[in-house]
């Protein structure tokens, strides 16, 4: 019997640790854990698992029809994860154990940790690149070294896929027998679950089948115009794939290859999208190389130590909430709030006025921005936040400080996402919505903070020790 212990990969399709515990025709067992407290721990969203367990009731039909038996295992944290797959082992008469790597530390301590007591006890231990196109190492400078900078990085990396040209893995074989499978969990037990809005999860349909329509849907119909509509939040002008991504119901290889067969000869090469699926692997690596990012520490310390972070708590709660008097940002927060997702732009202008305006911690947007999002990615979303505050890789030079009303104007120009979301503002002229302070007649409140003061006010903090 061999063993395939499911993650953030939850489907049949290019799943290289799925795919490859399938070939022999040994019978197959999946299992999943379940560990709430240590998901708290890492501040993940409710709404994010809600939709991995949603997805998991349709994996576990694919599964059946490959007679392939979905065992839970559910502990608390993470100490828990070595008994509780070696006790299953010994119970299964376990060979081998499949898995596809998962790159923050935590997770590759956790593996460590699996792999040494399941070898103990004579199972092999398999683990598959499923969540990267090109794994961590093989994009490298001359000097054998990681990338620092994302435009070098990405050219090496299309170099290295034209080396190689992988492409996605097929249905894997059936199994000689079925196995007998859990009742899955109508909750994760996780009392924040119990908030969680429907109706939000109706957004996102799941199944391979709906998440490789919508996959197809945008490749076909949208990604020809992404370059030129992406900026804007009133406009569908983005794939909205995120979430499949990050519980791993899509690949990137399978996102690259519809990519590729959409488009002739050698345009995908240059394809905008595609570079934002070349960003995603980019932060991967990052953490591979760099470990103490797990741990919440600047990739540019240097950065970092001229900061003095503000206890700004007032300040804090009014971007938590949406009320900071600033449109543009405060309906940003309305999106997260109520949907669990914000459009890509707008999670730059936000950071960089919590970060730059505010002098709020990037850790503390970072928690917040986990806590809420639905496509919520541990690697990418540190990425984004360490770019905003510029104490990252590639990260914005210290002087780009976004204007909140310049970048309403230009991609908003309507202000019709901006009344989407405070629909108080419907009354304001459409030029007016975009200035701090608009419709406080109508409730909404003041500037929390002058933006040129802030804006010198930050700059001097990030050049005193430059």
């Amino acid at each position: 019997m061999k063993l395939v212990w499911l993650r953030n990969d939850l489907r049949v399709l290019d799943n290289p640790a799925l795919y490859s515990a399938c070939d022999a025709q040994q019978g197959v067992t999946v299992f999943v854990t379940l560990c709430p407290q240590q998901w708290e721990l890492h501040d993940d969203a409710p709404l994010r698992w809600a939709l991995w367990r949603n997805q998991l009731y349709q994996l576990k039909h694919q599964l059946s029809s490959l007679n392939i038996g979905l065992r839970v295992l559910t502990m608390h944290t993470y100490l828990e994860v070595p008994d509780s797959i070696a006790k299953l082992a010994t119970e299964l008469n376990v060979t081998e154990l499949h898995f596809n790597y998962e790159y923050p530390l935590n997770e590759r301590q956790r593996d460590r940790s699996v792999c040494q007591q399941l070898e103990h006890q004579g199972v092999t231990c398999i683990g598959h690149h499923g969540e990267l196109i090109i794994p961590p190492g093989q994009v490298v400078t001359g000097q054998g070294g990681m990338f620092k900078v994302f435009t070098p990085f990405s050219r090496a990396w299309r170099q290295v896929y034209l080396n190689k040209l992988p492409e996605p893995l097929g249905m894997p074989l059936a199994q000689p027998a079925a196995i007998d499978s859990d009742v899955l969990p109508k909750e994760l037990n996780w009392s924040l679950l119990t908030s969680t809005n429907e109706q939000v999860l109706n957004l996102w349909p799941v199944g391979e089948e709906a998440v490789h329509q919508r996959l197809v849907d945008f490749v076909d119909q949208q990604e020809s115009t992404y370059k030129q509509q992406r900026d804007f939040p009133a406009i569908n002008g983005t794939s909205k794939l995120s979430p499949y991504l990050a519980i791993g119901a899509l690949s990137p290889l399978q996102c690259l290859q519809a990519l590729k067969v959409n488009q002739a000869g050698d345009d995908w090469l240059g394809s905008t999208w595609l570079n934002e699926i070349i960003w995603r692997e980019f932060y991967r690596h990052l953490l591979v190389a760099w470990p103490n990012m797990s741990r919440l520490e600047p990739f540019r310390p240097e950065v970092e130590s001229r900061i003095t972070w503000r206890n700004n708590a007032e300040g804090f709660d009014a971007w938590c909430r949406g009320e900071t008097g600033f449109p543009i940002v405060d309906a940003a927060m309305k999106q997260l709030l109520n949907t669990g997702w914000m459009h890509n732009r707008l999670r730059m202008v936000v950071a960089s006025f919590l970060t730059k305006l505010l002098g709020v911690d990037w850790r503390l947007g970072a928690a917040f921005f986990m806590r809420h999002l639905i496509d919520g990615d541990f690697a990418s979303n540190m990425g984004g936040w360490q770019w905003a505050a510029s104490v990252g890789a590639d990260a914005a030079p210290y002087f780009r400080i976004f204007n909140p009303q310049l970048q309403s104007e230009k991609f908003d120009p309507d202000g019709v996402f901006i009344a989407t979301w405070l629909p108080e503002l419907t009354a304001v002229p459409a030029k007016k919505r975009h200035l701090p302070g608009a419709g406080q007649e109508y409730g909404r409140p003041a500037p929390i903070i002058d933006y040129k003061a802030a804006r010198k006010a930050a700059l001097d903090d990030y050049q005193q020790h430059g």
